[in-house]
């Protein structure tokens, strides 16, 4: 991984007095994980730029204590290869003075807005690309990202570009505290020191950031008790008031009707009926749905797959695979993959469904979806559950105008989502059949809506 530095200011070399390291010289730094490298390919007058490269040792990361919490993020991972928490690490530990805002022998400059252009690859992104433009054009970026093609198409990973004029110090806490939460996972065990290296990295603009919740909820891994502290410290005033804000919200929100379960029935039965022997659930988190269609001796084959290696952990974990009172080997596949982008190995399958998982896509990266579900593999039946956004009302617990998940990036009335399912009908030559989940309102309607579309 590759993080370029540069200014335009004159004179630009006294950016190595910033970051207290001497121009001519390679400077190496030994880290629990591989090693970091700062040297300088250009120091002049009129333009210096300083490199950071970070060689992570794949070997040590299984071997050692940074091996990941499970065999699948140990064995399959990107880690030694793409910008990630590694790399906060590894700015923390060489330019540590820079961060800090201090500068023996340039303190004015140290304190001073300067012309900065920073570049950095691979860094990968969850979402679509307009989440860098959030994180970072509010802090007086401007953004560039250039999506890095893949084997079937672009991939998750992009070429970074910022352009501000911003002390160093604030660059250098946007880098650390943001990098993570676009990747949105941390290469260790997260815990309460975590909100700590947040407050101190990002308290000087996080609190007024208007992705606030966002971003304290990516970097700390969606861990519910350490976002809300995170956030009740930052801005009192506004600590979680309860809905959106919490991962887990969307279940506290919907357990008194066991909604989770009414939907899980409701799938399972759409798929026994649709006659299907091989089943994909996509998106199929740790497995619930997979552990219900097991029941079934229709269903001879089910392949989960998932852009999460610890939600793929955990469903493996909770079936059993390859363990005693597991299912048969074959019966259950489970893949590691992104269902914006086309993967040949569960186009076999005779249905398909997204249960609750097309709201926690950006609304640009729909066609993506649809191509890849309708226009490449091209189920015989095809199963969608949505929130029923016009029910959010009768839930007590749920500020008005909030969703139910914070993670969700869009909720749609009923209209919208029949209006979504004719484009997909029009293009794609499906048909939807449409039916409610749990106790419809006569004004309201029910709380989740199901399509079944059938070609």
């Amino acid at each position: 991984m590759f993080l370029s530095l540069s200014t335009t200011h004159h004179p630009a070399s006294d950016l190595g007095f910033l970051l207290m390291k001497h121009p001519e010289r390679l400077h190496e730094f030994e880290l629990s994980f591989g090693r970091a490298f700062v040297f300088y390919p250009k120091a002049d007058d009129d333009e210096c730029e300083a490199a950071l490269v970070l060689d992570v040792d794949p070997v040590g990361l299984v071997r050692g204590r940074g091996a990941g919490d499970g065999l699948l993020d140990a064995y399959v991972n990107d880690r030694p290869y793409a910008a990630s928490s590694f790399l906060s690490v590894a700015l923390n530990r060489a330019f540590r003075t820079a961060m800090a805002g201090t500068s023996r022998d340039r303190p004015e400059l140290a304190a001073t807005p300067i012309p900065l252009t920073i570049m950095l690859t691979p860094l990968p992104v969850r979402g679509a690309d307009e989440i860098v433009e959030r994180l970072f054009a509010p802090l007086g970026w401007s953004v560039e990202v250039e999506r890095i093609a893949g084997a079937h198409g672009p991939s998750r990973y992009v070429t970074l570009r910022l352009r501000g004029v911003l002390r160093l110090a604030d660059a250098l806490s946007h880098l650390y505290v943001l990098i993570p939460a676009l990747d949105g996972d941390k290469h260790y065990w997260i815990t309460d020191d975590e909100v700590e290296k947040l407050l101190d990295k990002g308290a000087a603009w996080l609190a007024s950031h208007p992705e606030r919740d966002l971003i304290a909820r990516r970097y700390l891994k969606n861990k519910s008790s350490l976002v809300r502290s995170a956030l009740a410290r930052l801005a009192p005033e506004e600590a979680l008031d309860g809905s959106d804000a919490s991962p887990v919200a969307e279940e506290t929100i919907e357990t008194p009707i066991r909604l989770n379960d009414l939907r899980m029935d409701a799938v399972v039965e759409a798929l026994v009926a649709s006659g299907a022997t091989h089943v994909a659930d996509l998106g199929c988190g740790e497995g619930r749905l997979i552990s219900r269609l097991l029941r079934h001796n229709q269903f001879a084959h089910v392949t989960g797959l998932d852009a999460g290696a610890r939600a793929l952990e955990r469903a493996s974990a909770r079936l059993k695979l390859e363990r005693s009172g597991g299912p048969p080997e074959g019966r259950v596949t489970l893949l590691h993959g992104a269902l914006t982008y086309r993967d040949e190995r569960w186009h076999g399958a005779e249905a398909a469904a997204l249960v609750e998982v097309i709201e926690h896509l950006d609304a640009d990266r729909l066609p993506a979806l649809e191509a890849v579900v309708f226009g490449a593999a091209q189920p015989k039946t095809v199963i969608v559950t949505t929130p029923n956004v016009e029910h959010n009302v009768l839930f007590e617990t749920l500020t008005p105008g909030a969703m139910r998940h914070s993670d969700h990036r869009f909720e749609w009335t009923r209209a919208q989502f029949r209006n979504w399912a004719a484009s997909v009908e029009q293009r794609y030559g499906y048909r939807a059949a449409f039916s409610d989940v749990g106790e419809a309102h006569a004004l309201h309607g029910a709380p989740t809506q199901m399509a079944v579309f059938t070609r």
